[in-house]
């Protein structure tokens, strides 16, 4: 396993760097540190893409949409949606978790897991249950009712595309949850973590960070081994499985860390820019 506090040659220029936000880019107070701004902007004036890949909704990227350049593309909900921040993240693509399937996935867990509480993130906003632990706001569209009725196929909005649904425990530890609700309903749908809570992000089968980010690196002509990607929670682990070279944060879940190729040091030491920073060094005439 490779080291940023180690420099190693890059085997192969990179095209493409791959980040996850919370806990990754992000320091624990959801700033962007102005080393890690440095950083972005110099990797893509080098020529180098850069890809926010985060389980966050469209409407939560405010906190990095005035530091992209270039493209200004984003990977959000786990892969299930590609969203333009240059024009307030207007939704370009979804792959949507399909209501049936997610009904059935409620179904699955409600058996496995008594009192769990579920929330909808659509392509359109977020819903919830009545008893699912509620956030500092939700938008003045949010519908509150119990996930059969928010999924239901007739009722009025349905049409719209539901991004993930989302399933919360308040007494589960949250790999305990995970490995529960892998083995009920892991056959349905994709599922994940990045929250220290016991709260689960459930997707369209295949639907991931890595299954998304794998599409848009085809759409540019750019292979796995052409891609840098960093992360820190166990949603994370398929991107960091597929590009060629990936970094576990120094504050990364432990199957983050056996996943990832390298490790970088915490997001509150600014991490990801200590990488950026080497790989630009080691381009000839290139530098911070």
């Amino acid at each position: 396993m490779t080291s940023a506090t180690d420099p190693q040659p890059v085997a192969v220029v990179p095209r493409l760097i791959a980040t996850d936000l919370d806990g990754t880019l992000l320091r624990d107070d959801k700033s962007v540190s102005e080393r890690t701004v440095a950083a972005l902007a110099a990797a893509e004036k080098a020529g180098i893409e850069v890809f926010f890949v985060t389980g966050r909704p469209a409407r939560w990227m405010g906190v990095v949409s005035e530091h992209v350049h270039g493209h200004g593309l984003a990977i959000c909900a786990n892969g299930a949606a590609v969203v333009d921040l240059h024009t307030g993240g207007r939704v370009l693509k979804v792959h949507a978790l399909e209501r049936g399937t997610a009904l059935d996935v409620v179904h699955a867990l409600r058996a496995a897991a008594p009192g769990v509480s579920f929330g909808v993130e659509t392509a359109m906003g977020f819903h919830h249950e009545p008893n699912y632990p509620r956030q500092i706001s939700y938008d003045p569209g949010t519908i509150v009712a119990v996930a059969e009725k928010l999924l239901q196929e007739e009722r009025s909005g349905s049409d719209v595309p539901v991004l993930k649904l989302l399933a919360h425990h308040h007494e589960l530890a949250p790999d305990a949850f995970l490995t529960l609700a892998r083995t009920a309903a892991g056959a349905l749908a994709s599922i994940t973590r990045s929250s220290p809570s016991a709260l689960l992000e459930i997707s369209g089968p295949g639907v991931s960070k890595a299954s998304t980010l794998a599409l848009c690196c085809a759409e540019r002509g750019i292979s796995p081994a052409e891609v840098v990607a960093f992360g820190d929670m166990p949603n994370d682990v398929e991107m960091l499985t597929w590009a060629g070279t990936s970094y576990a944060m120094g504050n990364a879940h432990p199957d983050v860390l056996a996943a990832a190729s390298g490790r970088t040091v915490a997001n509150n030491d600014d991490g990801v820019a200590v990488v950026i920073e080497q790989i630009l060094a080691g381009l000839p005439g290139r530098e911070i």
